[in-house]
């Protein structure tokens, strides 16, 4: 089959800095793909969101409104923030759109994105590096909220994240993430988790939050854990305070938030809520750092290896890595296998201890490095 070029960016969401943030692919759609295609330019991304939109032509809404699905490199997912800013100023920055609101028809329902000034009170730019960028975005989501948990796994869940002292355990009513409140924001900051263990609590993920010092430019920090969904930690999870805006109101007795999420690119997020429409507000920048075009159109090959290492204990191991073998079936045509699938002929020249290597190769997507 013929390839056909599928325009993409790569764009760093809530940061004014490229390689900072948490990136997203965004995918330019000209028609509705299957899901088996979708997930599969996922896995090829291999970054923590990918997002596929498609415009819809016959909207009878004043502003422009586009199907917009997420997926990470295993699993679609209903929510994502980071991915639906990145999109937005995608539509923005190339000019794809002529109107300051976007509407976006998702798995959790309507969205808006809008275009706003600098100038707002809620200023992100003033605490990211002093660099100026002419807009900010905002997304409008709905509050998810949270719930009681009573369980007796609370010590398998502080035995996941290293012995922390948990002040408050709780979980959200929507994606089922645990919700979990320590001492402060520099217990956040300092947390270093367990992923084999995260993997056996309940739920989907863990959101970790606390409370920043009155000194700091911040109100809390958190972060967000998902082995589950492939991604051990997300570096910058807007859906994420959809849930964090509705906790910290109460605590502190406020609705405007600038918040910081500590992952190891970090990201900065600004946040309203509207407790009268339990919605949720969330402003930030996004940096266009890739472009290009992505020339399959189906996916192949077939995963053939059962193996569930156990990262962590591997880690401790010591050594670099693990290289892991086995004998395939005589019927396979193969003599090892991996996990991801993949084809090479090899010849060892034992007189000279050489090895020669053949394969093929496909080329999946092309384009520039903008940064």
């Amino acid at each position: 089959m013929a390839k056909a070029p599928v325009k993409y960016y790569v764009v760093d969401a809530f940061t004014d800095s490229a390689f900072k943030g948490n990136p997203a692919a965004v995918c330019l759609l000209e028609e509705e793909r299957d899901e088996k295609w979708l997930q599969a330019v996922a896995a090829e991304f291999n970054i923590s969101e990918t997002s596929y939109l498609t415009r819809i032509t016959d909207s009878v809404s004043p502003y422009p409104r586009f199907r917009l699905r997420w997926f990470t490199p295993v699993t679609e997912v209903d929510l994502c923030g980071h991915a639906t800013l990145a999109t937005a100023h995608t539509l923005f920055a190339t000019g794809l759109v002529n109107s300051n609101i976007i509407e976006f028809d998702t798995l959790s329902g309507i969205l808006t994105a809008e275009k706003v000034s600098d100038s707002n009170p809620t200023d992100v730019s003033k605490i990211q590096n002093g660099r100026h960028h002419c807009f900010l975005i905002e997304l409008n989501f709905p509050a998810v909220p949270i719930t009681e948990f009573n369980s007796s796994e609370v010590s398998a869940i502080s035995k996941a994240l290293n012995g922390a002292q948990l002040i408050d355990v709780k979980r959200t009513t929507t994606a089922d993430d645990l919700f979990v409140v320590l001492p402060s924001a520099k217990s956040v900051i300092e947390l270093e988790p367990q992923f084999d263990a995260i993997l056996k609590c309940p739920g989907r993920g863990i959101i970790v939050s606390g409370v920043s010092p009155s000194d700091s430019e911040f109100d809390f920090s958190s972060r967000f854990f998902c082995p589950k969904n492939g991604i051990n930690e997300d570096p910058v999870t807007g859906s994420a305070h959809c849930s964090l805006a509705l906790y910290w109101s109460e605590k502190l007795r406020k609705c405007d938030f600038m918040a910081y999420q500590a992952s190891a690119r970090g990201g900065i997020l600004g946040l309203h809520l509207d407790k009268k429409n339990q919605r949720v507000l969330l402003r930030g920048k996004a940096v266009t750092v890739m472009e290009g075009s992505l020339l399959v159109v189906l996916p192949c090959g077939k995963s053939v290896a059962e193996l569930q290492p156990s990262f962590d204990d591997i880690k401790r191991l010591g050594a670099r890595g693990i290289i892991v073998s086995g004998i395939a079936s005589p019927e396979s045509g193969f003599d090892i296998a991996s996990a991801r699938g993949g084809m090479v002929k090899v010849h060892l020249d034992e007189e000279n201890q050489r090895v020669f290597l053949q394969g093929k190769a496909v080329t999946v997507m092309e384009g520039t490095l903008l940064v």
